[in-house]
């Protein structure tokens, strides 16, 4: 319950233990997924070709299991463009997408939510719970802009905040729909390649990637002028 958290010496350090070991568990989750390459992609598209017309609900659900996991999401979406095309692709990669930061944000919620809250105290956590009320969905939308930031990991973080599960799956939507389309067009350019198809998906990464650095700048100096 919000301002009840108990802020003794030893209370503050099982909050600290609790978070370290979470992020401990995505740091090595995300060296698996991310550098070792444990889950392999190609094979999970072989498994997956071989659903036939469910193949494309059955990679949505595959790929949200994935990336809730940190399988680096642009492997995922250039899969869906190489089986389905850059059109049908795209819806995948994004309901692939929803599916993810809700699985991410629930994850990071139920694990991190009261910790965050304790470790914060009360009039930091309430001012940041107000910053969501206020904005929590355009933050979402602004991080999915952002280039070099791990969405998944990202969703961790916004869950542990106490970020609504509805504006992560509506913000998920709205801020990662342009990069969707040029990760899934760029992956279905591999099995049948298209020039203009291919200017056109770096073109929408360039814009949404300087779209995004501009509106992540700005956020930082607003945020830097409050506090």
């Amino acid at each position: 319950m919000v301002g009840t958290e108990d802020t003794s010496p030893t209370s503050r350090r099982r909050h600290i233990a609790r978070l370290a070991v979470f992020v401990v568990l995505l740091s090595l989750l995300f060296y698996l997924t991310a550098v070792e390459r444990v889950i392999d992609v190609a094979a999970v598209r072989a498994l997956i070709e071989s659903a036939g017309p469910l193949a494309p609900l059955a990679y949505v659900v595959v790929s949200a299991v994935l990336g809730a996991l940190l399988v680096p999401g642009p492997l995922l979406a250039a899969g869906s463009g190489f089986l389905f095309g850059p059109v049908l692709g795209t819806f995948v990669t994004l309901g692939a997408t929803v599916g993810s930061a809700v699985i991410t944000a629930a994850v990071g919620r139920r694990a991190g939510r009261d910790s965050a809250r304790a470790l914060l105290g009360e009039p930091r956590a309430d001012r940041i719970d107000r910053l969501i009320d206020r904005g929590g969905l355009w933050a979402v939308v602004g991080q999915r802009f952002v280039p070099g930031i791990n969405d998944a990991l990202a969703s961790y973080t916004f869950g542990a905040f106490g970020v609504p599960l509805w504006q992560m799956a509506v913000g998920a939507v709205i801020g990662s729909a342009p990069k969707a389309f040029a990760y899934t067009a760029l992956g279905s350019t591999v099995g049948e390649f298209s020039a203009p198809l291919l200017a056109a998906a770096i073109a929408v990464w360039c814009v949404t990637a300087v779209v995004g650095a501009f509106a992540a700048h700005r956020g930082w100096r607003r945020w830097r002028a409050r506090d």
